[in-house]
């Protein structure tokens, strides 16, 4: 029996415009920093309740921001929530190069690991 392989889609490298959401770039950054927000908790051992002590929000916040649920966080809360964990930002803007149509947003940068990890 000879079984044909099921269609499919080579990837953009966002998820979210592949899935034709608007704002996909800004969804994109947001989850990068979320990504690391959570990468560092885990490495330091913080229950939702400590890091939303951190960050000055509540647990449910917390428990929404980790589920993935962007809606209520703006790349700037995102980004304050970092220096809250101890972690600089750096915003650089450059020239796209002539071999993309587009221009990207993205974020760079080492999740957190346990050399970076502060307790």
């Amino acid at each position: 029996m000879i079984r044909n392989s099921p269609d499919h889609e080579v990837s953009s490298g966002n998820v979210f415009a592949d899935l034709g959401l608007p704002d996909s770039e800004e969804l994109l950054a947001k989850a990068a920093l979320v990504r690391e927000i959570a990468s560092i908790a885990t490495h330091r051992h913080l229950t939702q309740a400590e890091t939303a002590r951190l960050l000055g929000t509540t647990q449910p916040k917390v428990s929404d921001l980790l589920a993935g649920k962007l809606a209520g966080f703006s790349l700037e809360r995102l980004i304050r929530f970092l220096n809250a964990l101890d972690r600089d930002v750096q915003i650089v803007v450059t020239p796209k190069p002539r071999s993309r149509r587009q221009a990207t947003t993205r974020v760079t940068g080492a999740v957190a690991g346990p050399a970076r990890a502060r307790a």
